[in-house]
């Protein structure tokens, strides 16, 4: 029997607009924002958790992260409105992480230090390259000098926690610009950095008319380059795209690979929720944002969409986030949250364990080894 209370809770909040498309991006995101939207927004995503209160069952808040869009389109009082709404309805605990994502043309100084007031504690930056003309082939509206002055001005304004978002694989690209961007953001990172190749997805402008990205022998040259750098430099993979030093990783995400429950708020946004009764679904929210405010207009919102997820696809889907981290995740914890036996997990990685893919330790550890992780994709359909 599950024990909601023993699995970590955590709140993802989807601020789904941008002040412009970047061309490569797939995520729920929306041009034309104006700050008139900020009040009825902050109203929706406080109706929205009012609504999913009674499966929380006054279960402590782990982290918050503030996601999107460009979250730092809205001002630092409209931050706080939001977080102070969330702690007069939820316990937050005592070392609850609390990231906004950042732009480094939406925010400055001022900015930074009214969002430490309001209660954020943790900034992710979504720098992606230092390189002009590489950020101009990205579509981002800011230069590489701006993303300099977004990191410098973030320990002045009070945070000894970020994160850096860095991609490769990028339009003109080569192993020594790559090589450069991992060094910069190194030399200017608080310990943690996502580093991830750039992909072509579906629904996108790149997927239309898609530009030209380094080679296979040129985008392997830059992960082996990058890795030893970071390996140099102290920081751990500890997941597919995240590297950091120790003690640097993110609390957010690690729940996420973990299987812990997240409440998700806001246009488009996904929930994972054990409720009181045990059984776990997944929520979600209508995807665009003028939909998502009309469902506040009238007496507040209903609660989310729900699916159940069935004993089968409860496997396939602790699998596919845990084999994500390096160092795996405890067979106890699959049964904590789940409330099926390690031996139902063990059973379902038989194909993957026969295949040198997946192993148990003498920790009781369930882990990819590092043939698997190399062919992670593989790996993962082997449970679905």
């Amino acid at each position: 029997m599950i024990k909601p209370a023993s699995i970590p809770l955590a709140l993802y909040v989807h601020l789904p607009w941008c002040t412009q498309k970047c061309p490569y991006c797939d995520f729920n995101s929306h041009e034309g924002f104006s700050p008139t939207l900020q009040q009825p927004y902050v109203d929706a995503l406080l109706s929205d958790l009012d609504s999913q209160l009674e499966w929380l069952n006054g279960r402590p808040i782990r982290s918050i992260f503030i996601g999107g869009g460009t979250p730092s389109l809205f001002d630092g009082e409209w931050i706080a409105r939001l977080l102070g709404g969330i702690g007069d309805r939820l316990t937050l605990s005592g070392d609850a992480e609390i990231t906004l994502e950042s732009n480094p043309n939406s925010a400055d100084a001022g900015h930074f230090k009214r969002y430490r007031r309001a209660g954020i504690n943790r900034l992710s930056i979504g720098v992606q390259t230092f390189h002009d003309h590489a950020l101009q082939s990205l579509g981002r509206l800011h230069s590489g000098d701006e993303a300099r002055h977004a990191l410098d001005h973030i320990p002045a304004a009070g945070f000894d926690r970020w994160n850096i978002d860095l991609m490769h694989g990028l339009p003109g690209q080569n192993a020594t610009m790559a090589e450069a961007d991992v060094a910069e953001a190194i030399e200017r990172s608080a310990g943690h950095i996502s580093w991830y190749q750039l992909t072509i997805e579906r629904n996108t402008r790149f997927w239309s008319a898609p530009p030209t990205l380094p080679g296979e022998d040129e985008l392997e040259c830059i992960q082996s380059r990058g890795e030893g750098m970071f390996q140099t430099a102290g920081f751990l993979q500890y997941e597919v795209s995240a590297y950091s030093r120790k003690g640097e990783e993110s609390r957010h995400n690690l729940n996420y690979w973990q299987f812990g429950d997240y409440v998700g708020l806001g246009a488009g946004a996904h929930g994972k929720v054990t409720r009181p009764a045990g059984d776990i679904v997944r929520t979600h929210r209508t995807r665009l944002p003028n939909d998502y405010l009309k469902l506040n207009q009238r007496a507040g919102m209903a609660p989310p969409a729900t699916t159940t997820i069935s004993p089968h696809a409860v496997i396939g889907e602790f699998a596919m986030n845990a084999l994500r981290l390096k160092g795996g995740v405890s067979l106890g914890d699959f049964t904590d949250r789940t409330g099926l036996q390690s031996a139902d997990l063990v059973a379902a990685a038989d194909e993957a364990i026969s295949r040198g893919w997946v192993a148990t330790t003498a920790a009781q550890q369930f882990v990819a080894t590092e043939l698997g992780y190399q062919f992670l994709d593989s790996t993962v359909a082997t449970f679905l």
